[in-house]
């Protein structure tokens, strides 16, 4: 078992370790794997080639399929429009009346607001849904009854 050479690999993933905290790149702790891997193989006693060759395997291997992974999950909403980031998103409230140009003032959350109309066709008093918040402005559409 050569501590030398798996101390070197600990120092690697030290850093990358301490890199990715600091960039907030999710790949690096890929990379610190195959770091890892690579003191995995110098304590197995395998010569600097095979562990430099473990280490890229696993660490590319592991950037490669994190990679796909990321690339097959959806896109994430803009924030204005995602129940994740804003909890509004999705609540319901009624308005009394529209204005021409689709807007109109409702009552919400215990405050008057400025709305506008998010929906296809013309809008008319009822139940809506907030669909985005842009600024101050709730974006809304007609609830669905189905």
């Amino acid at each position: 078992m050569d501590w030398s050479a798996m101390i070197g690999w600990g120092v690697g993933f030290g850093i990358l370790v301490a890199a990715e905290m600091a960039t907030g790149t999710f790949y690096l702790l890929m990379l610190a794997l195959g770091c890892a891997a690579g003191a995995v193989a110098a304590g197995l006693g395998l010569a600097l080639p095979l562990q430099v060759a473990f280490g890229a395997l696993v660490g590319v291997g592991a950037t490669v399929a994190w990679h796909l992974q990321r690339k097959r999950e959806p896109a994430s909403r803009p924030a204005q429009s995602n129940p994740d980031v804003v909890l509004d998103i999705g609540q319901q409230l009624h308005v009394t009346a529209w204005a021409g140009d689709g807007s109109a003032r409702v009552n919400y959350r215990g405050a008057s607001w400025s709305a506008q109309y998010a929906g296809r066709g013309t809008p008319a008093p009822g139940e809506f849904r907030i669909s985005a918040i842009h600024g101050s402005v709730l974006q809304l559409v007609p609830v669905d009854h189905h």
